[in-house]
């Protein structure tokens, strides 16, 4: 009754226009950390491939820190939250839960002997609180600022100071502890929008939206002077100090990043990150010898400082809810999309990702089939029908400029690649499409939700919101009629099995049903009904012996056809997120996507 979760393909920082984003570093130089929607996510900095997920807030995470030790971290949410929990154990078991504020925590910083932390963000009463990380007692009130602060740092050295940024245009310094407010600092003209010390604490940098950058003495907080004049020509999202305290990283909206030199105050190195507005960089951090930044579509680029206008690296995948995924036939490639119309390839041995590029769908994808040659094939509520195509570098497929107008929203799609035959479930009608033409269509007056071609018998089936499966027969470019399977709820997915001697049904009754292909019966009389809500998807194992499905219930359930009593569930598949697809990689590796933007790899060994 075994399975394991292989490794996760982590979802990417959730970017919102006009919001800084905190990225998290590991004091000991191993992982970063950053959030989206309801997880905490831990990357391994060397090979991002590797992630951890954390999902115990029961609302939106918008910031998680390292403490000083290592051992902790402490992740805050919008409902004013702050979780502290363990770095060792597997499950994160959690030391401390305190409500300090009373709305979304914006930013948290550690002092650096582990004992004491202060948040902020945009509480209802007031906009920041210090605390012992043990107890929860308060040591000292953050106010002194008449709008919601950004950002907040610790001294790293005695005596202890807090510097806050605020968007009422100031900076706020602390004395304690206790901590009270000493004084504030009106340099910016628009929101100050990030703050941090140096490594020794001798200075701190701030950073606004009117572009510029500050430094003050770390000890008695006089200003030091600008740097840059100013430092960028857009706003400045983010700064992270080098970790010599030589150097200071800044990443702005006006699509740059920069490096400066502390002492002279002048630009080092500028990286030009694009001419798009997804191209804005909305954080960044200085680790070691990487250096990151995050743009507003989500990727996370690896600087480098001897060739500035091409990142190292980029980090790509997604960073909202999934809705479809496919696999290549080479059961190495997988490809998945999500509702804002990015379609990623994913290599399933290395975790390596690329998006697909071209002028795809621009919004969400709803069907997916890789065809021959490396090709994808996708439909969108564009009311389209693209295809991507490889080049031959093994490079990610490129969408071409050819789309197939299919008249009104497509549901879901199959295809058969020995004779480039694709059925797109529009929500009027069924479309045959061959060749990259529209060939047939067959009106219907249900509305579709899934779509299932066996290649051999050409037989189509279709699930319906009318609760029924519909089968069809297909000759060349014709599909005909026939038998109709009745469900207690909407059908939402349907699948042949790879011999086609079997059809799975799933629905919104929490079923899943086996049907025999020869007269469309029930395949054995025991009910696989151990979902306790909608199940939104099923997969063949590729020797047709198990059948896997995934549910709004956050499980997925194996069943074995050979003997249908005996399943293996793996709740909490994608922890507070429904499953939207799954795949077989081989006949024990099974890839769920869901609606927290990750892609998960189980192995799911045989039973005796």
């Amino acid at each position: 009754m075994s399975y394991s979760n292989k490794y996760i393909f982590a979802a990417l920082p959730r970017t919102q226009r006009g919001t800084p984003l905190v990225l998290g570093g590991d004091p000991k130089g191993r992982n970063f950390l950053y959030t989206n929607g309801n997880s905490v996510i831990i990357r391994d900095i060397e090979n991002p491939a590797i992630a951890d997920v954390y999902t115990e807030h029961s609302c939106q995470v918008n910031v998680a820190k390292y403490s000083p030790s290592g051992f902790y971290i402490a992740s805050g949410d919008a409902s004013g939250k702050v979780r502290i929990w363990d770095t060792v154990n597997k499950e994160h078991i959690l030391k401390n839960e305190f409500q300090p504020i009373g709305g979304p925590i914006k930013d948290i910083a550690w002092s650096a002997d582990n004992q004491r932390m202060v948040v902020v963000g945009e509480g209802r009463e007031r906009f920041g609180h210090v605390f012992m990380s043990e107890t929860g007692t308060s040591v000292g009130e953050i106010s002194g600022q008449s709008k919601p602060i950004n950002s907040v740092d610790f001294k790293p050295t005695r005596p202890f100071r807090i510097v806050t940024a605020s968007e009422d245009n100031t900076v706020a310094v602390f004395e304690g502890p206790p901590f009270k407010f000493k004084c504030t600092k009106q340099e910016h003209t628009r929101f100050a929008q990030a703050i941090r010390y140096s490594p020794d604490g001798s200075l701190f940098a701030s950073a606004g939206f009117d572009g510029k950058i500050y430094l003050y003495d770390g000890t008695s907080s006089e200003l030091k002077g600008e740097i840059g004049s100013p430092a960028h020509k857009g706003g400045v999202y983010s700064i992270s100090w080098s970790p010599d305290g030589k150097r200071l990283l800044s990443c702005s909206g006006d699509k740059t990043c920069a490096i400066w030199d502390v002492e002279t105050r002048e630009r080092v190195t500028l990286f030009n990150m694009g001419s798009n507005v997804e191209d804005q960089q909305v954080s960044c951090l200085w680790q070691g010898k990487h250096l990151l930044s995050v743009s507003l579509s989500g990727v996370i680029n690896y600087l480098d400082e001897n060739n500035p206008d091409k990142p190292s690296q980029i980090v790509m995948g997604h960073n909202k809810p999934i809705t479809c995924l496919t696999l290549h036939p080479d059961r190495k490639t997988l490809y998945t999309a999500s509702h804002d119309g990015c379609v990623t390839t994913w290599n399933t041995e290395t975790g390596e990702s690329q998006h697909v590029g071209g002028r795809g769908h621009g919004n969400q994808v709803n069907g997916m089939r890789a065809g021959a040659g490396g090709a994808l094939l996708t439909c969108g509520i564009d009311d389209t029908l693209r295809k991507a195509v490889s080049p031959s570098d093994g490079a990610a497929p490129v969408y071409t400029e050819q789309a197939v107008a299919l008249g009104s929203q497509p549901r879901a799609m199959d295809h058969i690649i020995d004779d480039d035959t694709t059925i797109v479930a529009t929500i009027k009608e069924l479309c045959v499409v061959i060749g990259g033409a529209k060939q047939s269509s067959l009106p219907v007056n249900y509305e579709p939700t899934c779509v299932t071609i066996d290649p051999k018998s050409r037989q189509v089936a279709v699930g319906g919101a009318d609760n029924k499966v519909h089968i069809y027969s297909l000759d060349v470019r014709t599909l005909t009629p026939g038998v109709e399977l009745t469900h207690l709820g909407a059908v939402t997915d349907a699948k042949f099995s790879p011999d086609g001697t079997y059809l799975v049904a799933c629905d919104a009754n929490r079923k899943v049903i086996l049907y025999t292909t020869e007269e469309y019966k029930l395949a054995h009389n025991k009910e696989w009904g151990y979902h306790t809500a909608r199940v939104n998807c099923v997969a063949w194992s590729p020797d047709g012996s198990r059948v896997a499905s995934g549910s709004l219930d956050t499980a997925i359930i194996v069943w074995s056809v050979a003997s249908p009593a005996k399943h293996i569930i793996i709740k909490n598949a994608h922890p507070q997120s429904q499953i939207t697809g799954l795949t077989w990689l081989d006949d024990e590796t099974i890839a769920s996507v869901g609606q927290d933007a990750n892609t998960r790899i189980w192995n799911v060994p045989k039973q005796e």
